[in-house]
C-alpha cells in the first residue's frame, strides 16, 4: 500500500511545501529550503520521509544531493485515486438509470 504511506507523508504542511517545490524539476536541498520557515536539516528530514514514501528520489551530482519527484511512486498514488472515478461513475449511472423515465410501450394499432 504505497499510496497510504504517501498520504501520511503529505499530511504534513511543510512536507507538502517541500514536495511542491519539486514540481518544476530537480532541486538541491539548499534550493528547496530557501524561504521555508524550517532549517535546512529539517528539510532534509522531510525529504527523507518523502523518499521513504516513494514520492521523491535522490541523486548526487558531484558533492550536491538533488531531489526530484518519483514519478512511479506518484503514479501509484494516482492509480489508487483513479479507482474512485470508476466507482463514482458507476454509482451515478445507476442513480440516473433508476430515476430516468421509462418509455411507454405502444399499444398495438396506436400511433
Amino acid at each position: 500500500m504505497t499510496y497510504a504511506n504517501a498520504f501520511v507523508a503529505l499530511a504534513d504542511p511543510t512536507r507538502r511545501a517541500v514536495f511542491e517545490r519539486l514540481r518544476k524539476g530537480p532541486r538541491a536541498v539548499g534550493e528547496i529550503a530557501e524561504g521555508l520557515p524550517v532549517s535546512r536539516p529539517a528539510v532534509s528530514q522531510h525529504l527523507k520521509v518523502l523518499k521513504e514514501a516513494r514520492l521523491v528520489s535522490a541523486y548526487r551530482d558531484g558533492t550536491r544531493q538533488f531531489y526530484a519527484i518519483d514519478t512511479q511512486g506518484l503514479a501509484d498514488v494516482r492509480a489508487y485515486l483513479d479507482t474512485f472515478w470508476g466507482d463514482a461513475l458507476n454509482a451515478f449511472k445507476a442513480y440516473a438509470e433508476k430515476d430516468a423515465p421509462r418509455p411507454r410501450a405502444r399499444r398495438k394499432g396506436s400511433r
